[in-house]
């Protein structure tokens, strides 16, 4: 592709043409054209004419005034630009009504005679005459500003003569496109340093792709740019989120600003410039900045001796975000073309990262808002899977959960052995605002005093035979959590003493060691024996007592809440069926009324066992009453067959009424089967059987 030649000899000359659009998607546009300017044709929004047509590429031509002839300029578009119908190989000259086609499109060139010269463009196409003053060299996938030489001192001279009415910068160089994207793929960029100016772009952006801070990333492309041009001075400016215009320079925000003289302070050199960017959506450079109006009404801007300006819009497709504004004090090395083409190229990949950092923050947003209401969500889910039930008891259990778990008091638990002590004692955890740290338990009855010691508070090597190591504690290991000490009143009262100074908030040291340990952690404690008569008998200690007592929770057992039975039995079948991997799907109402009658000694932990192995025996899908084996233990508790008529009608299968006789026989003889079959009148061969088929042995108290 030619390159157009530089005319340093001439004066520049100010005619003007039109092209208009005669036929295709774009019919009857028409767009002026200026000598000082050249007009790309595509179908890119960056282009001065827009063809949108597929066929077209994204910089497909382009038009401009070289010598005293206007020419076109195909730029290595896929389909090519045709003339009568011929694609055109370099640069073709333009007549007047002469006609070329790009895809479907026809334009045609026509010379205007009415020949006009204005300084600056006025809004978004740059369709008005403006007057540029320094030569560029073409590229493939920019316009910019042919000028016939370069600004001299006498040329400068004749600016700063010029009347009141016409002091403004003068436009040397306008980007609409970034050299290092906009181009078609069989383009090259006509510039020794384009590969160098590419590798300190790849490099920027690689800095820009790591940082989520808006201001320190402003920061790293003033730094980027002041290595790359001749900038001292430079600043990003952005539009903030509101509704306001962005046509109006007034909207934008200062960011991050760079001098290299540390004493400068942030000013606005040219908002005619700015202006024409906002209007353009182009790169602007622009010399003799001291020409400008507003220079003569500000010390400080005088003061800073600006010779050039490159003004590059932050953009995407849709909108501006804002500005980058490079400024160069020094008038023998003036900000130059291919410095305004590697700030706009900044720019575009600047719009692109600040994109991704709203749409990031966007989504963490919504992330963070999702877990909240998850982890809300999911706490009621865990409170309502776990504390099965629909009585009252059960439903004033969970108010007060949640009405306690978040305020960190200890908590005492108090109900018979197998209500779902440490279910409460879990619950109350992952309400709490301790919910992310461990969740340690510790069952107090099940060891010795000097073992249930070394378990809580841990111990040092060589404190005792076997103590081979360091051993962290229960208390160290539940640090910002919560530890679950079951059975609390079975402390002897040594350890109670060192537990209520852990309680206290002291200090307190391992088995064998002096180092003092200190513990964040929060206390609940659960019990089913009777407190405060051990209190009374001197087995646990008053102030323990009151201490552990700051919120007291009592889970009432399960024959005191009948109606929650059928609820856990449901809920315990569909579990063991997924476990098992059984399909056990229904009990049969006098199964179910099996288990609501029965007393339940062993509380909910024995209805889930109860259950369990139910599931695991049954043939079918469905349990039936011969599936449920019941404990003796908790006939007592069960409404008699001899007392029915009195307390209503029991919707019992007679095999149930058969054992429940058997069983109590027994118990009456205290387990003298031959004694019992003489009473029920059947062999003792047919008392073992049934025995056995109830699966039912003799309890080691009448053994």
């Amino acid at each position: 592709m030619n390159k157009i030649s530089r005319e340093s000899d001439t004066a520049i000359i100010k005619t003007t043409a039109q092209l208009m659009i005669s036929s295709g998607p774009a019919e009857g546009t028409s767009i002026p054209l200026h000598s000082g300017q050249i007009t790309t044709i595509g179908r890119a929004t960056t282009n001065r004419l827009v063809i949108p047509d597929e066929i077209c590429s994204r910089s497909h031509c382009e038009v401009f005034f070289d010598s005293g002839i206007w020419k076109l300029r195909d730029l290595g578009s896929r389909n090519g630009t045709r003339v009568n119908g011929e694609p055109i190989s370099g640069d073709v000259q333009l007549t007047e009504g002469r006609e070329f086609q790009i895809g479907n499109t026809t334009i045609v060139f026509s010379l205007n005679p009415k020949s006009k010269s204005t300084s600056v463009p006025k809004h978004k196409h740059l369709t008005d005459d403006y007057n540029p003053s320094e030569d560029t060299i073409a590229r493939a996938g920019s316009e910019t500003v042919r000028t016939p030489q370069p600004v001299t001192s006498e040329s400068r001279s004749s600016a700063e003569s010029r009347s009141s009415a016409d002091t403004h910068p003068e436009i040397v160089h306008h980007c609409y496109v970034n050299p290092f994207v906009d181009i078609e793929p069989n383009q090259q960029i006509a510039r020794g340093r384009a590969g160098h100016e590419a590798q300190r772009l790849v490099q920027l952006g690689l800095k820009m792709g790591e940082e989520s801070d808006v201001r320190r990333l402003s920061e790293i492309v003033l730094d980027g740019l002041f290595n790359v041009t001749s900038a001292d001075i430079g600043a990003v400016l952005l539009f903030n989120d509101s509704n306001a215009s962005r046509d109006n320079h007034r909207n934008l925000e200062l960011v991050a600003f760079k001098s290299l003289d540390s004493s400068r302070q942030f000013e606005r050199v040219s908002d005619y410039v700015t202006n024409i960017v906002l209007e353009s959506r182009a790169a602007v450079v622009a010399h003799d900045i001291k020409t400008d109006g507003e220079f003569s009404a500000s010390e400080s801007l005088k003061e800073m001796r600006v010779e050039s300006i490159i003004c590059a819009p932050i953009r995407t497709s849709e909108r501006l975000l804002g500005m980058i504004q490079l400024y160069s004090t020094n008038p023998d090395n003036r900000l130059k073309a291919e410095d305004a083409e590697f700030t706009l190229a900044v720019a575009d990949q600047l719009a692109v990262t600040l994109e991704n950092l709203k749409e990031r923050s966007r989504l963490a947003a919504v992330v963070s808002r999702v877990e909240i209401e998850n982890k809300k969500l999911r706490e009621q889910l865990l409170i309502e899977t776990e504390l099965v039930g629909d009585s009252d008891s059960i439903r004033r259990l969970r108010e007060r959960i949640l009405r306690i778990a978040p305020t960190g008091a200890t908590v005492l638990i108090r109900g018979e052995s197998g209500v779902g002590k440490e279910l409460v004692a879990r619950a109350i955890h992952q309400h709490s605002n301790r919910a992310d740290g461990p969740f340690v338990t510790m069952n107090c009855a099940a060891l010795s005093e000097s073992l249930l010691e070394s378990e809580l508070f841990g111990h040092e090597k060589g404190s005792f035979t076997g103590a081979v190591t360091r051993k962290i504690g229960k208390f160290e290991q539940a640090h910002t959590g919560t530890i679950f000490l079951d059975e609390v009143g079975e402390m002897s009262p040594a350890i109670q003493a060192k537990f209520l100074r852990v309680l206290e908030g002291h200090p307190y040291e391992r088995v064998g060691g002096g180092a003092e340990v200190k513990v964040d952690v929060r206390v609940v404690a659960a019990t089913n024996r009777d407190l405060e008569n051990s209190v009374d008998q001197g087995r646990f200690r008053k102030d323990l007592y009151f201490r552990l007592q700051v919120m007291e929770l009592v889970v009432e057992p399960l024959r005191d809440r009948r109606t929650d039975i059928a609820i856990l039995a449901k809920h315990f079948m569909q579990r063991f069926s997924k476990k098992c991997g059984r399909s056990v799907t229904t009990i049969l109402p006098s199964a179910m009324s099996t288990l609501v009658n029965y007393g339940w000694p062993g509380n909910v932990r024995e209805l889930q066992n109860t259950i369990e192995r139910a599931v695991i025996l049954c043939a079918g899908d469905t349990l039936a009453p011969a599936d449920i084996q019941l404990s003796a233990l908790g006939r007592s508790d069960t409404p008699s067959a001899s007392s029915s008529t009195n307390s209503g009608y029991r919707a019992v299968p007679i095999e149930i009424i058969e054992q429940e006789h058997i069983l109590a026989t027994l118990e009456w003889t205290k387990w003298n089967k031959s004694q019992a079959a003489h009473i029920l009148e059947i062999e003792r061969s047919t008392l073992d059987r049934k025995l056995k088929k109830y699966e039912v042995e003799r309890p080691a108290r009448n053994r």
